[in-house]
């Protein structure tokens, strides 16, 4: 029975996102796992928590008993679900369940059940400043085999242009748009690409909660008519009790949960079927125990996974994404949104991307390493996070 020796924190960024991995190391010599801890624009607080907190928690007691040491580790601070606590806990699941599958000689699918799947089909963010450039960028994918592409005008909110331009005198600086201008331009984007490019090709696209909730069903009822793959987080956390008002007014797949931090948020909509894809971060809700669980409650309920998959995830976080997604029934689609030259020397054992498809390698555990000298070379910065101070036009501020 291998026991917990030492738990560490890697700090990297080597595509410019800071990255957070836990390592667990064991008595066993080497035998030790990572695990994703990535929460971007707060990792000073996740690598404390890890540190000062579960470290001293976990230390001398059995790798092998991951239920009980995630329940451990969710309780003893007594308030709960919350996201740098939630992060700082996936880190250390997720590198226990390295471990646990290592013991066993096997790649972590096939502790999940085994594939379902030889690979996972995902979905590349196609943006632009123009309808040319959108339609050139989704074209690109097409050429690489990529079958569902999300389509954007200008990144999340839209233009920024569009929201500065009738400011009034005072107004602070920010990230501005305009939400009747954004979604004017990403109705006319997902018409142009429907058009010029046909029905065999699967869009998406990501709301990003930017909308106020009555925008938000109007906004989803004009994409009816574009037969959207799915429509991705239409609504705040705060919002989903307009979910009903959406379902009543369209047939539009939604894909929900990027901020979802307690069970509360998404069980509810899984078990009302209110929802088509369960969209969550996997260590913004606590690592592989509680997001196996909950793949299973969507089986039953024929919700389907689509599990966040950013730059701001590491390629631990993304492999273990790729290993739940090969071994789920219920598997929907995966965001990619690439591995960089960087973060494949520092990560070796990356999944690889052959077309539209991202593969595990065959590989003990996750099947990912960290070249710790290589990610010393590319330290995390802290400087204020400027994208999620969205304002309005009228410079309130609004959710990012």
């Amino acid at each position: 029975m291998p026991i917990i020796r030492d738990i560490r924190v890697i700090a990297t960024a080597p595509a410019g996102a800071n990255l957070t991995v836990v390592r667990v190391e064991t008595d066993e010599p080497q035998l030790y796992g990572l695990g994703c801890a990535t929460f971007t624009q707060r990792h000073l607080a996740v690598q404390t928590a890890v540190l000062a907190y579960l470290r001293p928690l976990l230390l001398g007691r059995p790798a092998d008993r991951v239920e009980e040491l995630w329940q451990l580790m969710m309780n003893n601070g007594y308030w709960r679900n919350g996201p740098v606590l939630n992060n700082a806990i996936a880190g250390v699941d997720i590198a226990l369940w390295d471990i646990k599958a290592k013991q066993a000689g096997m790649p972590l699918y096939q502790l999940l059940g085994g594939q379902c799947r030889a690979g996972a089909a995902i979905y590349r963010h196609a943006d632009g400043r123009d309808l040319t450039e959108i339609e050139d960028n989704v074209r690109q994918f097409l050429a690489q085999g990529v079958h569902y592409v999300r389509i954007q005008h200008g990144g999340y909110g839209g233009v920024e242009s569009a929201g500065r331009s009738r400011c009034p005198d005072g107004a602070l600086p920010g990230r501005y748009y305009d939400p009747r201008a954004y979604t004017r331009r990403a109705l006319a984007a997902l018409e142009h690409v429907r058009t010029t490019l046909g029905e065999e090709l699967e869009l998406l696209h990501d709301v990003h909660e930017r909308l106020a909730p009555a925008a938000a069903v109007e906004f989803a009822r004009d994409c009816q008519a574009l037969r959207l793959f799915f429509l991705e987080d239409p609504l705040a956390p705060e919002d989903l009790a307009w979910l009903d008002n959406i379902r009543r007014v369209c047939t539009t797949p939604l894909a929900m949960g990027e901020l979802f931090n307690h069970p509360r948020e998404w069980t509810p909509l899984i078990t009302g079927r209110q929802i088509d894809f369960m969209r969550m971060h996997l260590t913004q809700m606590g690592g592989l125990t509680p997001a196996r669980k909950v793949a299973a409650l969507g089986e039953l309920h024929g919700v389907r996974t689509a599990w966040h998959g950013p730059g701001d995830v590491s390629p631990v976080g993304h492999a273990l994404n790729v290993h739940l997604d090969v071994a789920a029934p219920n598997f929907g689609i995966q965001e990619f949104s690439g591995f960089s030259d960087a973060l494949q020397n520092v990560f070796p054992g990356c999944p690889e991307l052959r077309g539209g498809y991202l593969y595990p390698n065959d590989r003990p555990g996750l099947g990912v390493d960290i070249d710790e000298t290589l990610a010393a070379k590319f330290p995390c910065r802290d400087p204020v996070v400027e994208w999620t101070q969205a304002r309005l036009p009228d410079g309130s501020l609004h959710r990012p």
